[in-house]
């Protein structure tokens, strides 16, 4: 009897410990931060997350394929809007930072006049992320028409599939600069030292970051409990440590 009632107690308390763990399908910048946020989660909370890793765009496919994501944690508003008015999010999605855009590269080849860097012969190939499927990639693109030296470094530009793969080309050296998230900085940590500087947030539309809940999900209550996690001040302390701001114009 004994054995029979520690079975079922472990079969229960066992049940309960794997639904503790939440699918969450994060944005490929913030790959770095998501580990610093599930660890505070997890620590306030005793709930663990799950993180899927992947361009918003793709995410949002898979989302709509059917994928079992409990959050999905977009780096814009656009996908998360999209599959809220198709009926696949329980509410509107929320902004939860505001990301910021950078040019680096491993070299130090100047980015006082970053535009004029990139019409010289020093740089041959930059990277950016799909614009069609990965906001940061839209930015960078928008920055660049804003510059009005878009035609011209057309032929130079390496799309990588989401911010993860640009960072790949950036700081491999596939690449000789690169458009990418400031969280970059902060992930790295100095190795490999990188050359960077801010782009002008004017020059392209703000990143609003924004996050749903997917309908489907089974864990309502664990859900909401990181839902409302990543919009409270502890969540916004870490993502400020990476670069992300609380208004479109500011990382403050």
């Amino acid at each position: 009897m004994k054995k029979l009632i520690v079975l079922t107690a472990f079969i229960f308390f066992g049940s309960t410990l794997i639904a503790q763990s939440l699918k969450v399908a994060v944005a490929a910048n913030l790959q770095g931060v998501i580990k610093a946020l599930g660890k505070d989660f997890h620590d306030k909370t005793g709930i663990g997350i799950e993180p899927i890793v992947g361009s918003s765009g793709n995410l949002a496919v898979q989302i709509r394929n059917g994928a079992p994501f409990d959050v999905f944690l977009s780096a814009d508003m656009t996908f998360p809007d999209g599959l809220y008015k198709d009926g696949l999010s329980t509410k509107a999605p929320e902004v939860y930072a505001y990301g910021s855009l950078v040019i680096c590269s491993t070299k130090d080849i100047g980015f006082e006049n970053w535009e004029r860097t990139l019409m010289s012969g020093r740089v041959k190939k930059i990277a950016i992320a799909n614009p069609a499927i990965a906001p940061y990639g839209k930015a960078a693109e928008e920055a660049l028409q804003k510059k009005g030296i878009f035609e011209e470094v057309k032929n130079k530009l390496v799309q990588g599939e989401s911010i993860a793969q640009v960072n790949t080309y950036i700081t491999t050296g596939v690449t000789d600069v690169g458009f990418t998230t400031q969280a970059l900085i902060r992930d790295l940590e100095g190795k490999p030292k990188l050359y960077w500087r801010l782009i002008d947030p004017k020059t392209y539309t703000p990143i609003k970051q924004g996050m749903i809940i997917i309908k489907a999900t089974k864990e309502a209550a664990n859900v909401e409990k990181f839902y409302q996690y990543m919009l409270s001040g502890a969540a916004k302390k870490i993502l400020k440590e990476y670069g992300y701001g609380t208004s479109a114009t500011s990382t403050d």
